[in-house]
């Protein structure tokens, strides 16, 4: 996969994507990351790329000229088919299930706004879709390019050093992911659970699948309400549930 990332702060996408899982991803050359800026495409001396907004009103705006000729060249580098992808506060929400759908893409283009926005006939022209990574307003783009990023190149093939750890992750099934330990067994008088050092793997399984089930109802009942559960993974929440709602009966005696 080649991404292209255009930014008012190419090097802030360069260092960044040197790190971890995504550098060692470029490394493999499972994929390439470029960034280039607008300011490269602007036209006056002072390679100016914003302007006061029409209307009235505080801030700037990224200007349509710089910006629709940065996103035409980094087109013309990536693969047909590669989507181009505005960084939003008002996009669609970056799920597990759209990272998995854009790491079916040959490429992406991606569009790291700054100041007030974009001037809109940048989007209606060279842009395909918005992609918010949540309901908040940062100060750019480019953290959420990164997390965008990130989230897509760990489900390519061969990115992950143990493939099944894409499959176990959060939200993969709908569900929160279940607590995990290693060693020390006994940490500060906390110990791993008993079920996990015995070896039985259907009762590892069963514990993982409702610690899972269990945590989702506690911290997103909202992702919980969403899923049609079957009759064992219902009957495994409210086991859950019901040793949730005794412990903490016994704390308050």
């Amino acid at each position: 996969m080649r991404i292209e990332v255009v930014t008012l702060f190419p090097d802030f996408i360069a260092e960044a994507v040197r790190y971890g899982v995504l550098g060692r991803a470029i490394e493999r050359g499972r994929v390439a990351v470029a960034a280039s800026s607008p300011r490269e495409f602007a036209r006056d001396v002072h390679r100016t790329v914003d302007d006061r907004p029409y209307g009235g009103g505080p801030g700037m705006v990224l200007k349509a000229e710089p910006a629709c000729a940065a996103l035409r060249a980094a087109r013309a580098r990536l693969p047909a088919g590669s989507p181009a992808i505005y960084l939003a506060a008002d996009g669609e929400p970056l799920t597990q299930a759209k990272a998995a759908e854009l790491a079916r893409c040959p490429g992406l283009l991606l569009l790291a706004g700054r100041y007030e926005g974009v001037d809109e006939r940048v989007l209606e022209t060279e842009i395909d879709e918005c992609v918010s990574i949540g309901d908040y307003v940062l100060s750019g783009g480019e953290l959420a390019a990164l997390v965008l990023i990130d989230a897509t190149v760990r489900l390519l093939p061969g990115v992950l050093g143990d493939e099944e750890s894409a499959r176990q992750d959060s939200f993969v099934a709908g569900l929160l992911d279940w607590p995990h330990y290693t060693r020390p067994e006994v940490f500060e008088g906390r110990a791993v659970p008993q079920v996990l050092l015995g070896g039985n793997h259907a009762a590892i399984a069963r514990w993982r699948e409702k610690q899972a089930l269990g945590r989702t109802w506690q911290r997103r009942p909202d992702l919980l309400a969403k899923l049609e559960l079957s009759a064992a993974q219902r009957e495994l929440l409210e086991e859950y549930i019901a040793e949730h709602r005794a412990g903490d009966a016994s704390q308050s005696d």
